[in-house]
């Protein structure tokens, strides 16, 4: 089944889901389901006033909405609206849009640090791997959309292991 994908398209979404917290309470939501503001400033050591304004900013631009499930009246339960988001290098070049994708690239950094701490003993099926490939746009696009394809036919899986996959394609500087 296709990933739901969220292509950020102008500095003022990129601000609101490139902000530190509002980064990780959108990537709790997708790993573990729906959760109360509450919930979450517990999780983040975040008082729930702080989640809630940061869960409605998130509201705001698209990324979270109601959970359709709401057991209480009391505390709403937000979701994640999509799985993925895209968020194209053309914005770093926009005014102040490398210092936004610079924040969301340092949560991923930080999340491949603490899953690299994480694998203190050798296991089986995780690794790192690094390939150098000389491609014309075309057949770079075409490789990344099928290894989308691939990652998508994993997506659904309910394995024993949550694993975080980057897929980066970068220009080499060697």
């Amino acid at each position: 089944m296709p990933f739901t994908i969220r292509t950020v398209d102008d500095l003022d979404t990129l601000k609101a889901v490139s902000h530190p917290i509002r980064n990780r309470l959108l990537g709790i939501l997708r790993a573990d389901g729906p959760a109360t503001a509450s919930a979450l400033g517990r999780r983040l050591g975040e008082s729930s006033g702080s989640t809630s304004y940061h869960l409605r900013q998130l509201e705001r631009f698209g990324f979270v909405t109601d959970d359709d499930d709401q057991p209480s009246r009391r505390e709403r339960r937000w979701r994640a609206v999509h799985e993925l988001t895209n968020i194209p290098f053309e914005l770093a070049q926009m005014p102040t849009g490398r210092e936004l994708v610079d924040q969301v690239h340092q949560r991923q950094l930080e999340s491949l640090q603490a899953g690299l701490a994480a694998l203190r003993e050798p296991a089986r099926g995780f690794g790192h791997s690094d390939y150098l490939l000389r491609l014309d746009t075309d057949d770079l696009e075409a490789m990344t959309a099928e290894l989308e394809r691939v990652i998508e036919r994993y997506s659904d899986r309910d394995g024993e292991h949550a694993v975080d996959l980057h897929l980066l394609t970068l220009p080499t500087t060697a």
